[in-house]
Order: C-alpha cells, then structure tokens, then sequence
C-alpha cells in the first residue's frame, strides 16, 4: 500500500483513510487504531512521531488488518479489546461488541445496588455488564448467564484478568437463577427485529446477540415473563432494548405486575432503557 518501504506515520494513515474510505463512517479512528496495535503503541504515538517510517512487517500487520476492516470485520475483533465503562475487555466473533449505549444501563443500575445485593446479568457475552457492576459495587454478589459455552468462555476470560468476582453459570436468561434469590435483573438482550436493514452492517457479530423475532421484542418478552420467578418482593429489573421499543417494554412489564415502571434516554434523546420494580 502507498509509495514504499520509505512510507512514514503519517504517510501510512493518510493512505489508510483513503483505502476504507465510504467503507466505515470513522476510517480515520479506524486507520489510527489499527496502525498503533500494528505498531505496539498508544495512539498518541502517531501524532508524536508522524514521520516515523515503521518496518516491513508493521506494515505487513496493517494491511492485513486493513484487509480484514474492508471485508467487515469490526475493529475491536481484529485488536481483541474493547474499552466498557474504564475497563479492558476481550473480545471475539463469540460475543457482541459492548456499546458505550449499554454504560446508560449500568450508571442507572449501580445507583441502585447496594452491598450484599444479588444482581443477574443474563446473556453475558463478554461480561460487560456483569463485570462493571462488580467493579462498580464490590459488596455486590453478581451472577452473570449465557446460553453460549463460547461466550461464558471471553466472560470467565476477563473476570479473571481484571481480577472480579463473577460467577458464571451457563443457561439461557433467568433458567439458571433460583425462584426468589435476586434483587436486580440486567440484560442488554438482542432486540432487532429479523430483516432489519441494519442488520448488514452487523453481519460479524453473533445473530443470536442481535435478533430476536419478527418485531425484535422475543427475547425481552420471555425475560419480563421469567423475571418474578427470580427476582424477590420489591427486586429490581432494567433492560436495554431499541430506541422505538420503550412503550411495547413498559407495556410488557406493567402485565408482569411491575411497579414504577419508568424509561431513561441517552445522550441522543432516546429511550434506551426500562426499569420497573417487584411487588413488595
């Protein structure tokens, strides 16, 4: 790619933001993560050192990674991290990519967990959410499921290296959880409804983190159905779903026998939260 073996920093991404172009709307953050994990520094480096000529095979590493971006893989799977609410999380193609949309249900979800609290993250994937709770509020007890022995494998992956107590239990949604043994029910489920066109620009990541049914609201209802079994009198529950989806999950948890129903909008102005509480 470029001019040569004499290509510097600064060449290299100029050429890289070019080269994916239309292809992503942040080729430029893209180009910069890329070349600085194919270097093996910050990317601070690259506004240091602009006129730095790397070698042959860094710049072997980040066409190859370029390669991989143009053909749609997402970036944070060709680094293997992904940064979620400060901490450093694996990630592969077996887990969704956390979103900075899901930090909105863990802020509102920490307000309300307190020492010796039990709290169920279902559908780990990575164990995002699971894993900042128990950054978040130690005192906590946080149990995290996924129906995915692939997925429960990144989670334990990272509990273990960011040294958090999590326990891991395989089994889909609330399955695992005994009747009556949790205070506060999370869950980013998938939510997009199948044939969805955005669903291309998703094709990487796991169908089964994304799609659920014909209208996308499958998943939520089956949670919502499960969750009083699981949760004690007065337990807490908070779900993230679409931005168009917030009345249909009100709705759904107003028939489960929920109280102080209420949504929360993200910085767009959107609904992207819903949370109700048990009957005492």
């Amino acid at each position: 790619m470029g001019d040569g073996p004499s290509e510097t920093v600064g060449q290299l991404l100029r050429a890289a933001r070019d080269r994916l172009g239309a292809r992503s709307e942040s080729a430029g953050l893209d180009a910069e993560l890329l070349l600085a994990a194919a270097l093996g520094k910050p990317r601070s480096f690259l506004y240091a050192w602009p006129d730095h000529v790397p070698t042959a095979s860094v710049r072997e590493r980040f066409d190859h990674a370029l390669t991989d971006r143009l053909e749609g893989q997402p970036v944070a799977y060709t680094l293997g991290v992904r940064e979620f609410f400060g901490l450093e999380l694996a990630v592969s193609p077996a887990v969704l990519i956390p979103r900075p949309d899901t930090e909105l249900l863990v802020e509102h979800a920490v307000a309300h967990i307190d020492a010796g609290h039990a709290v169920a993250d279902l559908g780990t994937g990575s164990g995002a959410i699971a894993l900042a709770v128990a950054h978040e509020r130690p005192g906590a007890r946080v149990l995290a499921t996924d129906a995915s022995p692939a997925a429960l494998a990144v989670a334990r992956a990272n509990a273990r290296r960011l040294d958090l107590r999590v326990d891991l239990v395989a089994g889909d949604w609330c399955a695992p959880l005994a009747d009556a043994s949790v205070d506060c029910l999370l869950c980013n489920p998938p939510y997009i409804a199948e044939g969805d066109p955005h669903l291309a620009a998703l094709s990487a990541e796991p169908a089964s983190a994304l799609v659920s049914g014909r209208d996308g609201l499958d998943a939520l209802r089956a949670i919502v159905a499960q969750a009083p079994r699981v949760l004690r009198p007065g337990g807490r529950i908070v779900l993230e779903h679409g931005f168009e989806q917030a009345a249909a999950v009100r709705a759904l948890l107003a028939e489960a026998g929920f109280r102080d129903i209420d949504s929360e909008r993200d910085l767009g102005g959107h609904e992207r939260i819903s949370f109700g509480r048990l009957r005492d």
